[in-house]
């Protein structure tokens, strides 16, 4: 697949799901996965990565039209409004203040929406993360297992940002070029930082880069996370990762495992994913500070039984 470098087979891969997985190891009842990693502790020293105080989002903005049905209801009077006879007196008779409300509806899951995975969201097998069953995802009620809502106190830890484009000294990695576990070390050496256990380790391809310039996505290529970065992630003990592309490199090389990193990641080690991500500004102010870790902050919304949220995650440097 790639010249001049050892990759696992196929077999390899699948193996993966028996080698890498975490089933059991934090009980049988556990829906955070390799969330646990982050202890009090963990919480406590990315603390202590905030040393200027800067903060940086870490998301696209959800574009209305396109990736958002919208409906808005604008009242510049809101005596005027239909029903407001039914209303108390101080509202009925107020005719100063108005309002607006919006009614979306959103997709989240695809190559566009900054958005974090939770562990229901992939089945292998039609088994989910610690042994479930698909059968526990209801078309009406949504996954009653390892859904966003495990996540319901957010996920507050050290971020790390690799930045891969820069490594290999071009603006951005073609679609369908990977990222491997010796670009992940080169990063770090160049940048002099560690990735630690708890850790999020934020990858830039310079992916965003390309949708910045071009205005779009792109089609189904794409460059990403090679599967091969999977068993040094779980040596790592990381707790959480995020690519400015929809993670896996595609296509991913290996015909009978389409994404492996959310495959794997998601079923097996119970690994929550961060797709989408735009990491320019980020990269940016890193570059600028000399400081490649920082105080990493998503909160999913708390929707019942969904297996992800649209995020915006904060890097506070």
């Amino acid at each position: 697949m790639t010249a001049g470098r050892s990759l696992p087979t196929q077999e390899d891969v699948l193996g993966y799901f028996e080698t890498l997985s975490n089933w059991g190891r934090w009980g049988d009842d556990d829906q955070l996965g390799i969330l646990n990693h982050i202890t009090d502790d963990v919480r406590l020293a990315a603390a202590r990565a905030v040393r200027h105080g800067r903060s940086v989002s870490c998301a696209w903005e959800i574009t209305v039209p396109g990736e958002v049905e919208r409906s808005t209801t604008t009242c510049p009077r809101a005596a005027d409004m239909p029903g407001a006879e039914n209303m108390p007196p101080e509202f009925r008779n107020d005719r100063r203040w108005g309002f607006s409300t919006e009614r979306l509806g959103l997709t989240f899951h695809g190559n566009t929406v900054t958005h974090v995975d939770s562990p229901c969201h992939i089945y292998w097998d039609g088994t989910m993360y610690n042994g479930r069953p698909h059968s526990l995802v209801d078309t009406g009620t949504g996954s009653a297992w390892a859904a966003v809502t495990a996540a319901a106190n957010g996920i507050v830890t050290r971020g790390v940002l690799l930045d891969v484009a820069a490594v290999r000294d071009v603006p951005w990695l073609e679609p369908g070029q990977g990222v491997f576990p010796e670009d992940l070390e080169e990063a770090e050496r160049r940048q002099g930082v560690r990735v630690r256990p708890g850790d999020a380790v934020l990858l830039r391809t310079g992916h965003g880069r390309v949708r910045h310039e071009s205005g779009g996505v792109g089609g189904f290529t794409q460059p990403g996370w090679h599967a091969s970065c999977l068993p040094w992630l779980r040596d790592r003990e990381v707790a959480l990762i995020g690519a400015d592309s929809p993670q896996d490199v595609q296509p991913s090389g290996y015909a009978d495992v389409l994404m492996p990193v959310h495959a794997v990641g998601l079923v097996a080690m119970g690994l929550w994913l961060l797709d989408n991500c735009d990491l320019e500004a980020c990269a940016t102010t890193a570059a600028e500070l000399g400081q490649w870790d920082f105080q990493l902050a998503v909160a999913p919304v708390r929707l019942a039984g969904a297996s992800g949220s649209p995020v915006n995650p904060i890097a506070t440097f």
